[in-house]
C-alpha cells in the first residue's frame, strides 16, 4: 500500500500535488496511506513504497474540483485529526467522479469536513483573542514582546499575518508547542515548536492590565456558563487575568447587592465631545469634554458685554471656549458683508478652505453659491454671508480633513454669536442654508426636505427662507446635480426682493404675508 509523505502537518502544496497525482492515476482512497515527515518508522516500514509529495512536481494536470471544497480543504488541513488527509482525499476522489455531490448539504463526508473546518476557524479566533504579549529584554536596551499560546490545531502560521498587521512596528514572537512565529526587522519567520519552559515571565505592565480587567468587570451582567463558552477553561492557565476570575465570580453577588442598594447618581447634561486630530502629538487630549450648558452663556456675558462694532464681536469670538471645536480649528470664521444688508444668508459651518483662509464661502460650496448669484442677478456686495457655527469641525481621513456635522449642543454654544451678529446687521430677511442653520435661526428642529423653499418666521418676526446647503448639491450623483441646482436657484429666487429693490420704490421690501408663510414651532 503506497504511503504519501507530506513535508509537514500544514503542507497544503504537497497535498494538492499528491491529490492530483493519485486521482490521475486512478488510486482509490482505500489504497493510500498518508503521513508527515514526523511519522513513526513503523508507518514507513509498513508501506510498500513511499511517495514524497514535494518530489511529485507540478507537471501533473490539475483536477477540476468545486471552489467551495478547495476553500474548505485549506481549513480542514489545519485540524489536529490525524485522519484529515484521508477524509479530504476521499471527498476529492468522489467529487472528481461527480461534482454534483457538493450540492448535497446532507452528505456525511461533507458534514464531517465542515465540522472540522468550523473547529479550526474557532481556534484561529481564540488565538487572536487570547494571545498575551509580555516584554522580554533580549539585549541591553532592546525589548521584544513574547507570548506563549497552546493551540489545539495547527493554526499558528495561518494566524501570524493577523499579528503582523496588528503589530507591524513591534518586535514580537509567539511561542507554541506546535510551531513558533516571530516578526523581526520586517520579516516573518517560523520555527519548530517550543517547550512550556520558554514561556515569558510576568512583566511590569501586567499589574496595570490586571487592574484594568478588574475595573471593567460587571458583576450584575455575569453569566458564568457563557463566559466559559467564550473563554474556554483550557486557555486560562496562560491568561494573566485568569487569576482574578475566581475571586471576582465569588464576590459578584455581594458586589451586585451593593450596587443595587447604592443611591443613583444625578445625570449631568453635557455638550458632548469631539475627536481631536493629532492628539498623539501631545497637542490636545484625545477627547475634550465640553462645559455644562450654562457655561457658554455665562462666558458670553463675560466676554461680550455690548460690542460697539462687528470687528469687536469677531475679536471676542476668537477667544470663545464654550465648545471644543475651536481647539481643533485654525481660526474662527466670521461673516462678511455690509452692515444693514437687507438679506443675511446663513450656512451651517466653515469648511476646510474657509478654515484656512478665515473667510466664509470660499470653497466648493461657495463657488456654487456664486454661480447662483450670477443666475439670480444678485450682487455679492449687497449680501451678508455667515455661518451658524464659527469653527470648522472635521475628522481625519488619511491626510485629508473631512467635514463633520456639528452636534446640536455645539451649534447651541455658538447661537449667541449668531444672534449678536444679526443684531448688528439688522437684516430684513434671512436665508437658512441647511438643517443646522435653520435650527439655529428658528430655535427648533427643521426638516429640510419638508420645508425647503418655504418661508418660516422667527420669534422676533424676521422671515426665514429654508433651502438646502450648497454642499448638499455637490454630494449628489453627477446626473442629479444640474436639475437639483435649477430647483435650488428657483427657491432662492423668492428672496430676490430683499436683494434688488423694485424699480422706482425707495421703501424696504415687505416680508411675506402670514398666509404665505408657515409658522415655526
Amino acid at each position: 500500500m503506497p504511503l504519501v509523505q507530506l513535508a509537514g502537518p500544514t503542507d497544503w502544496l504537497g497535498f494538492q500535488r499528491a491529490t492530483r497525482h493519485l486521482i490521475r492515476h486512478g488510486r482509490v482512497p482505500a489504497e493510500i496511506q498518508w503521513a508527515t515527515q514526523s511519522a513513526s518508522p513503523v508507518d514507513l516500514f509498513q508501506a510498500e513504497d513511499t511517495w514524497q509529495a514535494s518530489e511529485l512536481g507540478d507537471h501533473v494536470p490539475p483536477v477540476s474540483l468545486p471552489a467551495g471544497f478547495v476553500a474548505l480543504a485549506q481549513d480542514v488541513l489545519l485540524h489536529d485529526d490525524a485522519g484529515r488527509f484521508e477524509r479530504l482525499y476521499r471527498m476529492a476522489w468522489r467529487l472528481s467522479r461527480d461534482r454534483r455531490l457538493w450540492q448535497d448539504p446532507l452528505d456525511p463526508g461533507r458534514g464531517e469536513l465542515e465540522k472540522m473546518a468550523h473547529a479550526v476557524r474557532r481556534e484561529m479566533h481564540k488565538m487572536k483573542a487570547f494571545v498575551r504579549f509580555r516584554e522580554v529584554e533580549v539585549a541591553p536596551g532592546s525589548v521584544r514582546h513574547v507570548a506563549w499560546f497552546e493551540p489545539a490545531h495547527h493554526v499558528v502560521e495561518a494566524v501570524a499575518p493577523f499579528f503582523v498587521r496588528r503589530f507591524t512596528h513591534m518586535e514580537w514572537a509567539v511561542l507554541t508547542p506546535r510551531c513558533c512565529v516571530s516578526w523581526h526587522d520586517g520579516q516573518l519567520a517560523s520555527a519548530a515548536g517550543a517547550s512550556r519552559d520558554s514561556a515569558p515571565p510576568a512583566d511590569a505592565g501586567e499589574a496595570l492590565w490586571l487592574a484594568y480587567y478588574a475595573s471593567i468587570f460587571n458583576p450584575a451582567r455575569l453569566k458564568v456558563d457563557m463566559m466559559r463558552k467564550e473563554m474556554p477553561v483550557r486557555f486560562w492557565k496562560n491568561l494573566p487575568e485568569a487569576t482574578l476570575i475566581a475571586p471576582l465570580v465569588a464576590g459578584s453577588a455581594q458586589r451586585t447587592g451593593t450596587m443595587v442598594e447604592s443611591p443613583g447618581t444625578e445625570r449631568q447634561r453635557r455638550r458632548g465631545h469631539i475627536d481631536v486630530p493629532g492628539a498623539g502629538a501631545g497637542c490636545f487630549p484625545a477627547v475634550l469634554e465640553a462645559p455644562e450648558a450654562t457655561e457658554g452663556d455665562a462666558l458670553a456675558e463675560r466676554l461680550l458685554g455690548e460690542p460697539a462694532t462687528m470687528a469687536d464681536l469677531a475679536q471676542q469670538a476668537r477667544r470663545c471656549t464654550a465648545c471644543p471645536i475651536g481647539a481643533c480649528a485654525t481660526q474662527s470664521v466670521w461673516g462678511e458683508g455690509p452692515l444693514q444688508a437687507r438679506l443675511m444668508m446663513v450656512g451651517e459651518q466653515p469648511g476646510d478652505r474657509e478654515d484656512l483662509e478665515g473667510r466664509p464661502f470660499v470653497g466648493p460650496a461657495g463657488h456654487l453659491l456664486r454661480r447662483a448669484f450670477g443666475r439670480l442677478g444678485w450682487s455679492r456686495d449687497a449680501l451678508y454671508l455667515t455661518n451658524a457655527v464659527k469653527h470648522f469641525k472635521y475628522t481625519w481621513r488619511g491626510k485629508r480633513r473631512i467635514h463633520k456635522t456639528a452636534a446640536q449642543q455645539e451649534a447651541a454654544a455658538c447661537a449667541h454669536w449668531l444672534e449678536r451678529e444679526i443684531g448688528l446687521v439688522q437684516p430684513q430677511a434671512l436665508v437658512a442654508m441647511g438643517a443646522t442653520a435653520a435650527r439655529s435661526l428658528l430655535g427648533a428642529p427643521v426638516l429640510i426636505e419638508a420645508n425647503a423653499g418655504h418661508w418660516l418666521r422667527r420669534a422676533d418676526g424676521l422671515p426665514v427662507l429654508v433651502v438646502h446647503h450648497p454642499a448638499a448639491l455637490l454630494r449628489l450623483p453627477s446626473a442629479q446635480q444640474a436639475p437639483a441646482f435649477e430647483r435650488w436657484v428657483a427657491m432662492l429666487q423668492q428672496a430676490t426682493a430683499f436683494v434688488v429693490p423694485p424699480v422706482g420704490l425707495d421703501t424696504v421690501p415687505r416680508a411675506p404675508t402670514s398666509q404665505a408663510m408657515a409658522l415655526s414651532t
